[in-house]
């Protein structure tokens, strides 16, 4: 199997055992193939230009071969493409025993740069809450859903295993059992309790119709709702609202996040509500009581008050 490139054609047996090799063995299509044969050819002819044998290839051609790259403007996740292909195809020449080592093992791809995630302004998410027909049963559901996820920026998969058992009228507080079913408490204000009562009192009664769950949220038939669910609701509520782009739940979680930092709340009570537990997503660790949680919330987010 040779692929062409538009610069070389790639002839060379052990080129065409390896595309055999990724074809019949790890069974890639011919479009993955292509693409693999891309980034090598990439760094091959790198090789010939430089007068680089690739079979003995060091740390220091590596690092300026990095660099080339890096002086073409190329992303980091285009590096990282054409670091992962090249070390397979190392990894083959080393099993084939064509190489001793594969120099490309060590070598680590570039972390990614860390994307601003999409929210919603004030403005659009009250065009949201207008849009929902609450006179309408489901409408009264649907309300609920986008209150909750954007109140207490739970993600969407713990939205549906909230069960009424988790809820704490008297507290305001809801429990919630994040990754590793570990648990903790989010707060709400006086909006979400209205939407809760209004919802669970006039709405989730019907829906249920002598059944039995003990899930919050229903769908139409009275059970529990899917994160598959929730996401067709939101669609379609973004959709009434007119806006401009598409929108998941885990938008409203962005939201949510965003409007508590804005209002003036710390990284790590954010981290703490988010039940985030690493640095990588919003700062580094620190226990912060539930009163002061609590406090926060009801300072910062704009429907706790």
């Amino acid at each position: 199997m040779k692929i062409v490139e538009n610069r070389v054609m790639i002839t060379t047996k052990e080129i065409d055992s390896f595309n055999e090799y990724l074809n019949y063995e790890l069974d890639y299509s011919i479009l993955t193939i292509k693409g693999y044969n891309d980034e090598i050819t990439k760094f091959l002819n790198y090789c010939k230009e430089h007068k680089i044998d690739y079979k003995k290839i060091s740390n220091d051609n590596i690092r300026k071969y990095l660099k080339y790259l890096d002086n073409l403007k190329y992303s980091k996740s285009s590096i990282s493409r054409n670091l992962s292909s090249i070390r397979t195809y190392y990894k083959y020449l080393l099993d084939k025993k064509i190489v001793d080592n594969n120099p490309f093992k060590s070598i680590s791809n570039p972390k990614k740069d860390k994307k601003l995630p999409n929210f919603l302004n004030y403005e659009e998410i009250m065009k949201i809450f207008d849009s929902i027909d609450e006179e309408k049963i489901l409408g009264k559901r649907d309300r609920c859903i986008v209150e909750v996820l954007y109140d207490t920026g739970v993600r969407v998969s713990e939205l549906v295993n909230i069960k009424i058992k988790d809820i704490d009228f008297n507290e305001k507080t809801i429990s919630i059992f994040g990754k590793g079913r570990k648990e903790r408490i989010v707060y709400f204000g006086d909006y979400l309790y209205d939407v809760l009562n209004d919802y669970i009192n006039n709405c989730r009664k019907i829906l249920l119709s002598n059944k039995s769950c003990e899930y919050l949220i229903l769908n139409s038939k009275g059970s529990q709702i899917t994160t598959r669910g929730v996401e067709k609701i939101i669609d379609k509520v973004v959709k009434d609202a007119s806006l401009r782009h598409k929108i998941s739940p885990h938008v409203l979680r962005h939201t949510f996040a965003t409007h508590m930092l804005n209002g003036g709340s710390d990284i790590k009570t954010i981290q703490q509500l988010l039940g985030h537990e690493s640095l990588s997503t919003t700062g580094i660790y620190t226990h912060i009581s539930n009163d002061v949680l609590r406090s926060e919330y009801l300072k910062n987010h704009p429907r706790s008050r």
